[in-house]
């Protein structure tokens, strides 16, 4: 709408993405703000907790929280980005297929932990990665084929492409992305506003990526590939930055509701789709640090234990393994949130460094 306002009216405040960036995160972020108060209240009523995992430790009291509110904050996403951005531009409507498909695939997954009450119910493992891989799939090929997105590979400190993977190559690796991004995040999801922060810090690193990206100037400048038209995504990562911002009003702790699944999978697609179109895959390791971490202690608690029979953290993922430790649970979040937000920085720095 604020976009249609610089075209038909010739508004011209409206016809820069910083504007309606900001216009993106305070509508999302009223609307979440708004709306999450009778969501909880519904849910309480339906009963819709978060079931909780018997073994982990100091839960117990969490057990009649609501959840799915994840819902909420995509659907606050949705609405700001359709006020603000220009709907012609495929690298939203691919934004849009990665956030509201991957939220689906959470949304199935959680409708089934609450019906039956338990945290091991809802999807399998291999029907949810597969549903993953279809949305994860669908996105890439309209990349490709739809916006004629290029296919370059890039790392951090060269600034030309490492190389051209073409389809055969672009495809399956941008699906692995999408594949790790998402089910790290909802790994990172086990205390209240743990995956909460992380993300919106994640989000602000990539929309500053993908807007120099699609400026002509800032992009020869910094020797960061030029990709006409996906600077727009930009208010996607604001609004959702902002929608984010009002859930952890009531996410953090002591946590009024949780995201669920449908919550931290859509996060995950739109970091993982907008780490592919900033062409950030690997700066990816630094951009989201501590969904790696939480990521990796989990690989190697189960690898140890299926080799050696002994565990190397006392739980996994590594959250956990400090509760167990007897870390208060506001220590480990807040210190978790401070490397997040020091390896954001250093993620930044480097984009100088070509």
């Amino acid at each position: 709408m604020l976009y249609a306002f610089y075209e038909y009216f010739n508004i011209n405040l409206f016809q820069y993405i910083s504007v309606r960036a900001g216009f993106g995160f305070f509508i999302a972020f009223l609307l979440t703000l708004f709306l999450l108060p009778k969501y909880m209240a519904w849910a309480i009523a339906k009963k819709t907790h978060q079931p909780i995992n018997k073994y982990v430790p100091n839960h117990a009291n969490k057990a009649n929280t609501p959840t799915m509110g994840g819902a909420i904050f995509v659907l606050a996403t949705v609405i700001a980005v359709l006020l603000t951005v220009n709907l012609t531009n495929p690298y939203i409507d691919a934004g849009l297929i990665a956030l509201i498909g991957f939220a689906l695939v959470g949304f199935q997954d959680d409708l089934g932990k609450v019906l039956k009450a338990d945290n091991l119910a809802g999807l399998s493992a291999k029907g949810k990665l597969l549903l993953q891989a279809v949305i994860g799939a669908s996105v890439t090929m309209y990349l490709i084929f739809v916006a004629d997105f290029p296919t370059t590979i890039y790392v951090p400190f060269l600034k030309d492409p490492l190389f051209d993977g073409g389809i055969y190559f672009a495809i399956p690796f941008w699906v692995f992305v999408f594949l790790a991004v998402t089910n790290a995040v909802n790994l990172t999801d086990g205390l209240d506003g743990l995956a909460t922060v992380p993300s919106i810090f994640s989000l602000a690193s990539l929309g500053v990526i993908v807007y120099l990206s699609g400026h002509a100037l800032f992009s020869e400048y910094l020797y960061l590939p030029n990709i006409k038209g996906v600077g727009e995504v930009t208010i996607l990562a604001a609004s959702l930055a902002g929608a984010l911002l009002g859930f952890l009003w009531y996410n953090c702790y002591p946590a009024e509701i949780f995201m669920g699944d449908t919550g931290s999978l859509a996060i995950g697609g739109v970091l993982g789709y907008m780490a592919i179109i900033g062409k950030s895959e690997v700066l990816l390791v630094l951009i989201g640090l501590i969904f790696l971490i939480e990521t990796i202690s989990v690989i190697l608690q189960v690898s140890s234990y299926k080799l050696r029979k002994k565990r190397i953290f006392l739980m996994a993922p590594i959250h956990h393994h400090f509760e167990m430790k007897k870390w208060a649970e506001n220590k480990i979040i807040v210190r978790f949130w401070m490397i997040a937000f020091v390896s954001n920085i250093i993620a930044l720095v480097t984009l100088k460094i070509r």
